[in-house]
């Protein structure tokens, strides 16, 4: 990992306001991301995962609200930072890809528009100017007669070009973070890695760091650097990826990377199936004072039920946290 560090969580927590009381929808989470680094943030549905990514980028809402730790993005900590001085960040230094184009995207504005607005807001340019900047943009991201496509509302396009609009409007800036969430879910199989790649291909001639959160182990296995696993709002592994694909510490990580299917297992009836973790995420007010995972966990022992794990370090130079092996 780069000691030079773009961004350095420290001790976050998010709560969830409801019914007057607060409950930890993300406690105690530590992460950092070097220049230009690949990090993976994965776990199920529910985990915290796009609450992290969210509060980054400022833009937690309603109930939920940052409320310990530190957010240091390039030094500063702008875990407390009015919204009038995040806006200043968010799309120019840290840009955010979201899941569904369709749903992040102004419907009543062209392609070509809102591509263009980062440059005057950020940059200060003329309407002329940034639309020019706009059709380069879409050529970057490989987007055929971008010079008539700008013209076009998101209603017009396909989801894999509606995508490849995103990545160009959270690249416009040249941002020094980018936070991509789900950013491939919607889209069929064969444009995934097509996009992906362009991403990462982009982001390494720009020196950008990226925090890839994806429900797709095999994906974050092949183009991350460190891998960070989530569970019921705990960070509770943290390794290099090729170690905790090889060598998982938490009895979850284990249940996720025996989860993936493997290149020649066939699938016969009554042999051999894929593994499963069973039960669910608990809700975020049915949280337990011991460790969460500890209701699924094959391997629970007494003091799990009481009293939650501290992080411990491994080997590998990253963390887990579990009462097993020490």
């Amino acid at each position: 990992m780069s000691e030079d560090l773009i961004l350095n969580i420290e001790d976050l927590r998010i709560s969830l306001s409801a019914n007057g009381e607060d409950f930890p929808a993300v406690e105690g989470l530590n992460l950092s991301i070097g220049r230009g680094e690949v990090v993976g943030l994965v776990g199920e549905s529910g985990c915290g995962k796009s609450l992290t990514a969210l509060s980054v980028a400022g833009l937690l809402g309603g109930p939920l609200r940052v409320t310990g730790g530190h957010i240091r993005f390039d030094g500063g900590d702008i875990a407390q930072l009015p919204n009038r001085n995040m806006r200043m960040l968010r799309g120019n230094r840290i840009a955010m890809i979201f899941q569904e184009p369709m749903t992040a995207l102004n419907p009543l504005m062209t392609i070509g528009d809102q591509i263009g607005e980062m440059f005057v807001l950020h940059r200060g340019m003329s309407q002329r100017a940034a639309r020019k900047r706009a059709i380069e943009c879409l050529e970057q991201v490989q987007v055929p007669a971008a010079s008539r496509r700008v013209n076009d509302y998101p209603h017009q396009l396909s989801g894999g070009m509606r995508q490849r609009v995103m990545i160009a409007i959270a690249l416009a800036c040249d941002p020094d973070l980018l936070i991509a969430d789900e950013a491939t879910t919607a889209l069929d199989v064969t444009i995934q890695a097509e996009i992906i790649e362009l991403i990462l291909d982009l982001c390494r001639a720009r020196g950008t760091a990226v925090l890839m959160i994806s429900h797709d182990l095999g994906l974050v296995a092949r183009v991350c650097h460190r891998v960070a696993v989530m569970y019921a709002g705990h960070l509770v592994e943290e390794q290099p990826a090729e170690k905790i694909f090889s060598d998982p510490q938490h009895p979850y990580t284990r249940g996720l990377v025996a989860s993936l299917p493997r290149l020649g297992r066939r699938l016969v009836a009554g042999q051999a199936k894929l593994a499963e973790i069973p039960g669910v995420v608990p809700p975020i007010v049915e949280y337990g004072k011991g460790c969460r995972f500890a209701p699924r966990c094959a391997e629970v022992m007494p003091q799990c039920l009481t009293a939650a794990p501290e992080t411990t370090p491994l080997s590998s130079g990253g963390r887990k946290r579990c009462y097993l092996n020490g």
